[in-house]
């Protein structure tokens, strides 16, 4: 560990950690507003704005599970220091930037777990990682969209039999007004899960440097920073992945919407309370393509689809890579 870590080098890789924080709200922006906004219930700038709030106040909902989890359930505690941080954020920052300026809904907690992984494994082997937090994390990349897939289908059969006898007109406008609803509690599920993987990392490092004492625990002006930056970074929106999320997979009706964000919500709400830092963006896209299957299989469009699960499939090994490499550099410039 580097015990004498510097004040400003400190400072400094929080800020660096903060910075991911955001560009992790901009990058999974469209994760929290795509149905309502393909929906057309509320337009982008203020569909933005109601997603950040909600973004922001989740730390008032939900425990602190998810922060335990990264900082000291993915990699050994032990093996962290200023490098293997700054690695990591490095491969989880790159990653992001790629796939949000190629448009691609990648997951930036996976991206992140990756960086981890990358760069503690580049400083220890093997054993820097810690197998069952991992192999949990691993585990949910399968589970989660198809949970958001399991719930957001049987949500439409439930919801298109108890409203047979309405009229198109009318069930439109109820899940108009439903969707803020949905949509709200989805930016919670996404601001309760995502913000605290940063909580994790800054905490691990502070702990790393023996700010925190001998027990681990997440500052609450941590807890207060990460929902403030991912807040700011999902104002600052991400529309290039908002157009693929909400519109390419498939066409969504409020209704349709509603249950998607509903089977999203509750997917989230679920994994963060059992502290498993699962991706939004998996599980939201999850949500939206059992919608689409519930219509009929060709209102799907799968080869959007399936592009998008290469990406997941590559962002843990890419980030990883990317963390490895920079580990390794930072070492030959010490």
């Amino acid at each position: 560990m580097d015990a004498t870590l510097g004040l400003p080098i400190l400072i400094f890789l929080i800020a660096v950690a903060l910075l991911f924080d955001f560009l992790n709200g901009l990058h999974d922006a469209a994760n929290s507003i795509a149905t309502i906004v393909s929906t057309r219930v509320l337009r982008p700038h203020y569909a933005v704005f109601w997603a950040a709030f909600f973004n922001f106040i989740a730390f008032l909902v939900f425990g602190l599970h998810v922060a335990n989890t990264i900082g000291k359930g993915i990699i050994e505690p032990d093996v962290v220091d200023a490098a293997v941080i700054f690695a990591a954020l490095v491969g989880a920052i790159v990653w992001n930037l790629i796939t949000w300026g190629l448009g691609i809904p990648s997951s930036s907690s996976h991206a992140l777990i990756g960086g981890l992984v990358g760069a503690g494994m580049a400083k220890a082997g093997i054993s820097a990682a810690v197998w069952s937090g991992l192999s949990k994390t691993l585990l949910a990349i399968v589970l989660s969209p198809l949970v958001g897939f399991l719930l957001a289908l049987v949500l439409v059969a439930i919801v298109s039999w108890l409203s047979v006898r309405s009229t198109p007109f009318a069930v439109d406008r109820a899940f108009r007004i439903l969707q803020f609803v949905s949509a709200s509690f989805y930016s919670l599920g996404h601001g309760g899960n995502d913000a605290q993987k940063t909580m994790g990392i800054i905490a691990v490092l502070l702990y790393s440097q023996g700010y925190l004492g001998a027990d681990f625990a997440i500052p609450f002006w941590v807890v207060i920073s990460c929902q403030a930056a991912m807040g700011l970074g999902t104002l600052m929106g991400g529309w290039r992945i908002v157009r693929t999320m909400g519109l390419r997979i498939t066409k969504l009706t409020p209704m349709q919407g509603f249950c998607a964000e509903t089977g999203g919500a509750a997917t989230l709400f679920m994994a963060t309370y059992l502290g498993v830092p699962v991706s939004t963006t998996h599980t939201i896209t999850g949500s939206i393509v059992g919608v689409g299957a519930a219509r009929r299989v060709s209102a799907v469009r799968w080869n959007v689809a399936s592009s998008i699960v290469y990406a997941w499939v590559i962002t843990i090994p890419a980030s990883a890579i990317i963390a490895a490499l920079t580990y390794w550099a930072v070492l030959l410039l010490r």
